[in-house]
């Protein structure tokens, strides 16, 4: 009974439009008084849920994410991106994708993706002809590469939420194969859709132009470079990975673009601080009920259910990736991932699935919610950079939708895919 409390009140306050934090906390807080648990006790369990060392890492990753939007290395970037794949039919389409992938690759953000590629690439587009809506379909989903592609604080977040010990650097180096795969089948959309709409070609302007815009991005992208081989090498830990990258992203902007002053500087840090304190709200509330969820045998009971529609591992995870498919599209990642990890993990892990592999699998599946109508975060970002009206892009972007869930299921039931690199070199 108390259990159906719980998440019949966390359920009525999240339709009543409650943020996620306050409905997490306010369930919880009132289940604990139903069950004559003193209030102190939930906020000790809020307090220990944000006490974590790693938990460090997310307010340097948001900060050196918001500052690379705003040091020119997204431009920088794109230009590269546009040497290498611009002369294909719908050019712009994949100079998008493989943009998203290298900022990706040093930012770790769907969100800051979609500011920096869309303010950069989407004017481009409509300048050349392209129709609004592809421009922002494609710029949305390619942005889900920064979730998967390391580093990425949404990895962190899943390692802290697991209820088992999970190894970061596993995570970074499981991401990789995954989101070059999920890169390469946004492309292939792209480039049909363009052919399909009949946009211009583009011209290969040389691979001296290519060689000057890879040099000049390098800085950027050793970034990425600097954090997954400090982890794996023992250099410094995650943690201390994400203070390195900040630090490093300064001096870049500083010293070698130029173009990091007082201005950009507080801004960006203005913009991590307000990042971090909702994120941080919402891992204090949803530890809360978490710890309350798994007192009242939640996990068990959820287990119960799922293998008592069927005990196959195949069938299990395909409810579990429907039912985190339907939660992404009402709900923002974080707060997801905080609530699920703890619930389904015990789960797949039971039926034989590696942590790693699911981490991969949720990440992709949760990314997917966020650009999936009627409530996806990124979704109504993308729309607002490109002036695109909302439903006039959700018509249009199902063959990028479909190549992600095409991605997601392979992902899911070949383990290798994501297993392949932790496994060799973790």
């Amino acid at each position: 009974m108390e259990l159906a409390f719980l998440l019949i009140l966390l359920v009525i306050l999240l339709a009543m439009g409650v943020p996620v934090a306050f409905a997490l906390g306010a369930s919880s807080l009132a289940t604990f008084l139903m069950l004559d648990i003193p209030a102190v006790v939930a906020f000790q369990r809020m307090a220990a849920s944000m006490n974590v060392f790693t938990l460090m890492a997310i307010p340097f990753f948001v900060f050196a994410g918001d500052l690379m939007a705003r040091t020119g290395i997204a431009e920088r970037l794109v230009k590269v991106s546009e040497a290498l794949f611009g002369r294909s039919r719908g050019g712009l389409g994949q100079v998008d994708v493989g943009a998203s992938m290298l900022f990706g690759a040093v930012s770790g953000s769907a969100a800051a993706s979609v500011s920096a590629m869309g303010s950069t690439l989407m004017p481009m587009m409509k300048e050349r002809g392209y129709d609004a809506d592809y421009a922002v379909n494609v710029t949305i989903t390619a942005a889900i590469l920064g979730i998967l592609i390391p580093p990425s604080h949404n990895m962190i977040i899943y390692a802290a939420a697991a209820p088992v010990s999970i190894s970061i650097g596993d995570l970074f180096l499981a991401g990789i194969v995954p989101g070059l795969l999920a890169g390469g089948a946004l492309m292939f959309a792209a480039w049909r859709v363009a052919v399909k709409r009949g946009y211009p070609k583009g011209e290969f302007p040389g691979w001296s132009v290519f060689a000057r815009a890879a040099v000049m991005a390098v800085p950027g992208i050793v970034t990425a470079l600097i954090i997954v081989f400090g982890i794996l090498l023992g250099v410094f830990t995650p943690t201390e990975s994400s203070a390195v990258a900040v630090l490093y992203t300064i001096l870049i902007g500083a010293f070698v673009y130029r173009t990091l002053g007082p201005k950009r500087f507080l801004e960006a840090a203005r913009g991590a601080v307000k990042t971090t304190a909702m994120v941080m709200l919402i891992i204090g509330a949803a530890g809360m009920f978490g710890w309350l969820f798994a007192l009242l045998k939640g996990p068990a009971a959820l287990a119960g259910a799922l293998t008592a529609v069927s005990s196959e591992p195949a069938m299990i995870m395909l409810m579990i990736l429907l039912v985190l498919l339907v939660l992404g599209a009402f709900m923002d990642m974080a707060p997801l991932i905080i609530i699920t990890t703890p619930i389904f993990l015990p789960v797949v892990m039971e039926a034989g699935v590696d942590p790693v592999h699911f981490g991969i699998v949720m990440l992709l599946n949760l990314g997917i919610g966020l650009v999936t109508p009627p409530v996806g975060a990124v979704l109504f970002v993308g729309c607002a950079v490109g002036k695109a009206r909302p439903e006039q892009v959700v018509k249009t972007i199902w063959p990028f939708y479909l190549a992600l869930i095409a991605v997601l299921l392979l992902v899911a039931y070949v383990p290798a895919i994501s297993l392949w690199l932790p496994e060799t070199f973790g």
